[in-house]
């Protein structure tokens, strides 16, 4: 047996919810009116007592299920998708109202998985005022007893005097789907074009070890003519607003499609800076998440890499390709990989790839992934380093699309805020002024919550969270033992204001 060494890794270092705008460096890890039928009423004011320089914490709205991607609108309310829930759904920031927006019910949603309605971009047309809303979801193309689930981009119009979405067209579809890996971050940039994330669905692991990753393939002619979009696992997208291929995305093996880049396992954030350049988090294995600036036609590495290319704590064991033994007759494990599957360690990689300009939970190889804390529960992925990053937002950027107003935050503007879901933390994290590399990271606050994405206030002096409604996090103050007594805020949106 070949002992498998893979897995992000950080020291969990709890800050109370008032905690100095400064928060605690990170170092290391360099070269990552309610007349409305469907309106609900907001829940009781749970702010924190003010106090200067320090956050705020006001739960603005509660019941989301499992809200998934949020957006400030033109007029200043958000709109969230909600994975579970199978809607988009208005807020009102002040008053915590919710309204649908717009209810999927043909959305596929697994038990416990990943897919279901999630990407959500908003536009406005030029010079009319007329506002869209971009949404992705998993969706069933067979209407047999059997699921085929495939994930579509469509495009709804917004009737504000009705608050609803409607008038759907259809941006793309087929593309792949699973219930897990999704990714399915979905912006707007500021060249016109939809950027869109796909995971590798979850190949190689869990119930998926046979199923080959597809983050390397790249599309043939023939798929691309055929609409075949099967090697888009593992990629990021660059569309037309109406499906069709850009004229100048990158041509990969002879082959222009919708691809991006590729190489990528799972990557949930996705944010413009102010000049164009592209940021992407993204989940690793065990160890090494990572923060990326993305490039036309980049490969980022997966699964032959995962962070930087160090032989440090991660092989690829590909167990589809095991042989003599079939994969389909051994049984999957997260610690042991058995000879007949073939291993490559990350030197013998050799092909050009785009390494990340930040990871997380870079560990040796001699890290202990199987922690006795977490055995009894069942939770071992709790227990290893990643800290799973999830929403990325730049936040002068996206001060800037809502209208900014005010100085907002000082030293915040070349910086981007991510959430996390295992280790419940806001990090801020500063760029050089090129913007091409990470100078710090900082901890803004931690909590018993799966923070999945964020947004500002235009005055940028708030930032507005959305969290999972189920799901597990390590327990606060310990460095890799799950939380026992659930979730702080489930499927909530929280408030967290910056104090004069």
């Amino acid at each position: 047996m070949h002992r498998i060494l893979r897995g992000p890794a950080t020291t969990a270092l709890v800050l109370a919810l008032g905690v100095s705008l400064t928060g605690a460096a990170i170092t290391g890890g360099d070269p990552s009116g309610n007349s409305d039928p469907d309106a609900v009423s907001p829940p009781a004011d749970t702010s924190t007592p003010p106090a200067s320089g320090m956050f705020v914490k006001r739960v603005v709205a509660t019941g989301l299920n499992n809200p998934y991607e949020v957006v400030r609108a033109p007029d200043g309310s958000l709109w969230a998708t909600e994975k579970t829930g199978k809607k988009v759904t208005r807020i009102d920031t002040k008053s915590g109202v919710k309204t649908a927006l717009l209810s999927l019910p043909q959305a596929v949603h697994t038990e416990g998985g990943q897919d279901g309605v999630l990407g959500l971009a908003i536009g406005e047309r030029s010079g009319t005022g007329e506002v869209y809303a971009y949404i992705s979801y998993s969706y069933d193309v067979d209407p047999g007893p059997v699921v085929q689930a495939r994930t579509k981009i469509e495009r709804y119009t917004y009737d504000p005097g009705r608050k609803r979405l409607h008038s759907p067209k259809t941006v793309i579809s087929g593309m792949p789907s699973g219930y897990d890996h999704q990714s399915a971050r979905l912006r707007l940039g500021p060249d016109g074009k939809l950027y869109y994330t796909i995971g590798d669905q979850g190949a190689n692991q869990f119930g998926s070890y046979c199923r080959p990753i597809y983050a390397q393939r790249l599309p043939t002619a023939g798929e691309v003519q055929g609409r075949d979009w099967v090697a888009y696992r593992g990629k990021t997208l660059r569309l037309n607003t109406d499906g069709s291929i850009p004229e100048d995305n990158p041509v990969l093996a002879g082959v222009r499609s919708h691809v991006y880049t590729y190489g990528h396992r799972n990557a949930q954030g996705l944010a413009f800076g102010p000049d164009g350049t592209l940021y992407q988090n993204e989940m690793g294995p065990k160890t090494d998440d990572e923060i990326n600036v993305l490039r036309s036609g980049g490969n980022y590495g997966w699964p032959n890499v995962s962070g930087y290319q160090d032989d440090k704590a991660y092989v690829y064991g590909n167990w589809s390709a095991s042989w003599p033994t079939p994969c389909e007759e051994l049984t999957f494990s997260n610690f042991e990989i058995p000879e007949t599957v073939p291993v490559r360690k990350e030197s013998d990689f050799t092909k050009p790839f785009v390494e990340p300009i930040r990871t997380f939970g870079t560990v040796e190889s001699d890290f202990d992934f199987e922690d006795p804390a977490c055995r009894p529960s069942g939770e071992a992925a709790v227990c290893w380093p990643t800290i799973a990053p999830s929403g990325f937002e730049h936040y002068g950027t996206s001060r800037k699309a809502a209208g900014a107003t005010g100085e907002g935050i000082p030293g915040w503007e070349n910086s981007l805020v991510m959430t996390t879901l295992k280790d419940g933390t806001l990090y801020r994290v500063d760029l050089t002024d090129d913007g091409r590399r990470v100078s710090k990271v900082t901890r803004l606050l931690t909590e018993q919550n799966r923070f999945r994405d964020t947004e500002f206030s235009a005055d940028g002096k708030s930032v507005f969270a959305i969290t999972d409604s189920a799901g597990s996090i390590r327990e606060l103050g310990a460095d890799r033992a799950p939380a026992p007594d659930g979730l702080e805020n489930p499927g909530a949106v929280i408030e967290y204001r910056l104090q004069d």
